[in-house]
Parts: structure tokens; sequence; C-alpha cells
């Protein structure tokens, strides 16, 4: 059982409806129970079903805004550094993307299949990443790419990000890491 916190929305705040994906505005004086706090998003159970708040609207939770690098280029990536970026720095960027309705990063998930890194003619990188989803159906896939590219592109000495959802091979709960397992108590 998930420890949630009970609030009432401060303010009018947009959310992504789970799993569907479609966007909402939530209205203020709404009660939601906080579900998960991963990956500087928040997931709320709120009448109506499960929704993900962006870390920008978490004043509207009654939560302190965390300040989250720009995603437009050259104002926290390739401008910060004119080296490349590190395979290493790009794995820890995305053990910082969750799907919402699990506690356990993309990465221990097993959702993704192929990262690299391909060095640009300005000096500095850009990002490729193959990942999948746990469903098929799940509509939330292109938000939890676009979470995965906004973090990517943020990331010093990265000018530009890619992030395909693809279905080869399908994915199954045998994919999911030693500590993603342990995570979701498997084990």
């Amino acid at each position: 059982m998930l420890d949630a916190t009970s609030v009432e929305l401060t303010r009018e705040c947009e959310a992504v409806q789970i799993p569907a994906g479609n966007a909402v505005t939530l209205p203020a004086g709404t009660p939601v129970d906080i579900t998960q706090t991963l990956g500087g998003t928040y997931t709320v159970q709120a009448r109506g079903g499960l929704f993900r708040i962006a870390s920008k609207d978490a004043d509207a939770l009654g939560l302190e805004v965390t300040q989250t690098p720009s995603a437009e280029p050259g104002l926290n990536g390739p401008a910060a550094s004119s080296d490349p970026v590190s395979e290493q720095s790009v794995w820890e960027t995305l053990r910082t993307c969750y799907d919402p309705e699990i506690p356990v990063n993309l990465v221990d998930l097993g959702l993704i299949y192929d990262m690299h890194v391909e060095l640009l003619p300005s000096g500095n990188s850009k990002v490729l990443v193959k990942m999948t989803l746990t469903a098929p159906g799940c509509g939330m896939g292109a938000t939890i790419a676009g979470d995965a590219q906004q973090k990517l592109v943020c990331l010093p000495g990265v000018e530009d990000a890619s992030v395909e959802i693809v279905w080869d091979p399908p994915w199954h709960a045998s994919m999911i890491s030693p500590a993603g397992r342990a995570r979701l108590g498997l084990d």
C-alpha cells in the first residue's frame, strides 16, 4: 500500500490523465491524494482517476516549485559545455524519468532499449534513445518520452535529443533490473 498525502488544489492547474494521456485542467479546490513524487512530477488520485502534475505546478499542491532547467537548447545545454556529454550522465538522467504509475525509473524498468550519443559538428552532442512502454495501449507514452527528451536536452553539452518509442521486442517483467524488482517487491 502506498502512503498518500491528501491536499486540496490551491489553484487551477494543468494535468495529464493517466493512462489515457489526455491534457486536462483540474480546478482549484479539487481534493487530491498525492500518491507518487518521483522524477520531479507528481501522481495524484482525484475524483475521475489518476493524474500527472508537472513540477512547475507543485505550488497548486501546496509544495515548493523546484527550478527545472529550460528545455530550450542553448540555455542550459550546449552553452554550458563545449565537451560532448558522457554516456554515464545520459544514463543517470534517464534514471530520473518515471512512469507515473510505477515507482521505478525507466532504466530499472527495462524500458530503455538503446541509447547512444552522436558528436555533432558544433562539438556538442545529440542523444538518441529508443524506449518502450509496459503496455502498447498506454496513452502516457508521449508524456513519458517527452519528459525524458526534455531532461536530456538540458544536459551540458547536449544540443539535441530524440526519444523514440518502439515495440520490438515487446516488454515483459523479466526485463526489470534487480533494483527495480526489489523496489516493486517482486523478489
